[in-house]
């Protein structure tokens, strides 16, 4: 399965839309989709996550920017699918804004955490999304964040990158 009626998306179809991969690529699952309204997505959160070795040993938590990163992934994954804005090519979707950002729950290994995106809006290639991070039915986090699309965008390597 790539993608099912409910738009949902197997690890194929994320990739095919987000140019992040491991170690950054923070979505394992898009549960539902509907563009211009809303995205469903999950993250299980390991042990073997590179940074828990850092963060914090012998107590690991995920950091609370790494949370709000998976959040971003799927405001991305929803502003493609909400603009008909093919994944690839020469643009891409930038995490441009982050307003009201709260931490609620600290996430640690053997979570699953849900990742909850609503549209507030999109016009002219900007969106401004509402997104929470919940653990079963705790919040872990929640923020407002703004996505930009970007066209030409230079090729990796390249002097002007």
């Amino acid at each position: 399965m790539t993608e099912d009626a409910n738009g949902a998306l197997d690890i194929n179809g994320i990739m095919r839309y987000l140019p992040h991969r491991y170690p950054f690529l923070l979505i394992d699952r898009v549960l539902a989709c509907e563009p211009g309204k809303m995205i469903r997505a999950q993250k299980n959160v390991t042990m073997n996550e590179q940074f828990f070795q850092g963060h914090f040993p012998g107590h690991p938590v995920m950091p609370g920017v790494i949370v709000i990163e998976a959040l971003a992934q799927a405001a991305a994954i929803l502003a493609y699918r909400s603009t008909g804005t093919g994944p690839g090519g020469d643009a891409l979707f930038f995490f441009a804004g982050i307003d009201n950002a709260r931490f609620r729950r600290q996430v640690v290994p053997g979570d699953q955490l849900r990742l909850e995106v609503e549209v507030i809006r999109i016009m002219r290639g900007i969106g401004k999304f509402a997104c929470r991070a919940l653990v079963g039915e705790d919040m872990a986090a929640e923020a407002e964040l703004m996505a930009a699309l970007r066209r030409s965008v230079p090729a990796a390597g390249r002097a002007d990158a």
